[in-house]
């Protein structure tokens, strides 16, 4: 997986009424794009340190 400042990381849910989250990544730890991201999460605000697992997947950023 490789992302870049400002892409967004798709968090699926895992379980029948489970909660997808979306963040936008605000800094990549390694020059070549992969985890961990530092991520801004949009549904409660916090930014966190996120290691993505295989329920997540990136999308380009705007």
């Amino acid at each position: 997986m490789n992302a870049h400042v400002g892409d967004h990381v798709v968090v699926e849910a895992v379980r029948l009424g489970g909660e997808r989250r979306i963040g936008i990544i605000t800094t990549v730890e390694h020059a070549d794009g992969t985890p961990p991201y530092r991520v801004h999460w949009l549904n409660d605000g916090r930014t966190t340190l996120f290691f993505p697992g295989p329920e997540a997947h990136i999308e380009p950023g705007r």
